[in-house]
């Protein structure tokens, strides 16, 4: 993706807000595609890790392997919320399908919830301090919330109804 995309660009405003004037309909798809283009990039690198699972490679490398996709997903939806233009609701058609499965490819992810699992039930021997125990303890009751411990079947189902909705 090329740099000339506001939604990858620094902001020049205090705290970097989000300056929305620069950004136009037509910068999310794109924005959005490459966003999850990293993220699964990031988790991939989560999965196939050669060293042992850790709170490091695994919980903490997943929290933020998706930050670009939450990035561009909050501010479209910024945008849709406050009344914005008819070009950004029409794009919530295709942006909505999109992050729904992202989200299920990730919550629903064998080998992502086992890493997951297994450093939650180790989680009383990791020393972790507060903040990495409840970051452990909520991405793992995320998973199994949002099917995890489904059949396959199950999960197929579960990916439909995440689709339609």
């Amino acid at each position: 993706m090329n740099n000339t995309n506001p939604l990858f660009q620094e902001s020049p405003l205090l705290d970097n807000a989000v300056c929305f004037s620069k950004i136009k309909p037509e910068h999310f798809l794109p924005a959005l595609d490459h966003a999850i283009t990293l993220a699964k990039n990031n988790i991939a690198a989560i999965k196939n890790a050669s060293e042992p699972i850790s709170f490091k490679n695994t919980a903490e490398a997943l929290e933020v392997s998706a930050e670009e996709v939450e990035h561009v997903s909050g501010v479209f939806h910024y945008l849709y919320s406050a009344e914005g233009p008819d070009e950004i609701h029409a794009l919530a058609k295709e942006i909505a399908p999109k992050l729904a499965t992202f989200g299920s490819d990730v919550s629903l992810d064998p080998i992502l919830f086992e890493r997951i699992k297994k450093l939650y039930e180790a989680r009383n021997t990791l020393k972790l301090n507060t903040e990495e125990a409840r970051l452990l303890e909520k991405q793992y009751h995320d998973f199994v919330r949002n099917g995890a411990l489904l059949n396959e079947a199950q999960k197929n189902q579960l990916r439909a109804i995440d689709q339609e909705l």
